[in-house]
């Protein structure tokens, strides 16, 4: 007697973006409200099901970028996260997720489209400390990306991307405080910043007023991998503790 013929599981693809910025001096992820069952009225990350089976999942990415948000990808830092696709994860059946990381400077306040209800910027410590709480495994979701991103800044000129064409060293240091979350020694996050030969170049157009001494202007520069790198502070022994009585 012969096995029954093989045919493969029904398994759905997704694409999720996990959206940062920079607001006021703060890390912000980018939330829809979902407009529709499961879990409407709950904020989630931006994202949707593949828009037929010859589209590229890069291409669904920017696709949703634009949808979902209404923001543009053309100068947009992106790239894959990682694959989500644990069983139960989507109460509608076998999901899997290929999720994305976005990052861009003084992204514009998102408007909601296709079955989002709103979208709006959020705080990514309220995410991360469980206040807001997210549809799915939004929560892991942005937890990787946020640590991601935090990783990437170490070894990498990846905080170039939350600035504009034009930057300040004072106004970098913000991206690393903001995406590290902690403060950091002025004169020698300018010491290391500058022994990195090609990570930033001093840019053309002269100096920017800061209602003091007018700072010097620089823009990203060629080297993309930092050596030496910048390397994360270790949190005290204090606000560790502080942070898993929050968590």
């Amino acid at each position: 007697m012969q096995d029954d013929a093989w045919s493969p599981p029904p398994v759905l693809l997704t694409v999720d973006l996990v959206i940062l910025t920079l607001r006021e001096g703060r890390l912000c992820v980018l939330l829809v409200e979902r407009g529709e069952d499961p879990f409407q009225g709950m904020p989630a990350l931006p994202g949707g099901f593949l828009n037929h089976a010859g589209e590229e999942i890069l291409d669904a990415a920017h696709r949703e970028l634009s949808e979902e948000t209404a923001l543009t990808a053309g100068w947009v830092h992106l790239e894959q996260l990682a694959i989500y696709g644990e069983v139960g994860r989507d109460p509608r059946g076998r999901v899997v997720s290929v999720a994305h990381l976005a990052i861009a400077p003084g992204l514009p306040e998102p408007v909601a489209g296709t079955d989002a209800m709103d979208a709006a910027w959020v705080p990514a410590e309220a995410v991360l400390s469980g206040e807001v709480e997210l549809a799915f495994d939004h929560r892991r979701i942005v937890t990787d990306g946020i640590e991601r991103a935090r990783t990437k800044l170490e070894s990498s000129a990846l905080a170039t991307a939350f600035c504009g064409e034009l930057f300040t060293i004072a106004e970098l240091q913000q991206v690393y405080e903001a995406v590290w979350g902690t403060e950091l020694d002025t004169r020698n996050f300018y010491r290391k910043v500058q022994a990195v030969e090609g990570f930033i170049v001093p840019a053309d157009s002269g100096r920017r007023s800061t209602g003091g001494r007018p700072a010097r202007l620089y823009r990203a520069g060629p080297k993309k991998v930092l050596f030496p790198p910048l390397i994360r502070p270790v949190p005290s022994t204090t606000e560790k503790g502080t942070r898993e009585e929050g968590e």
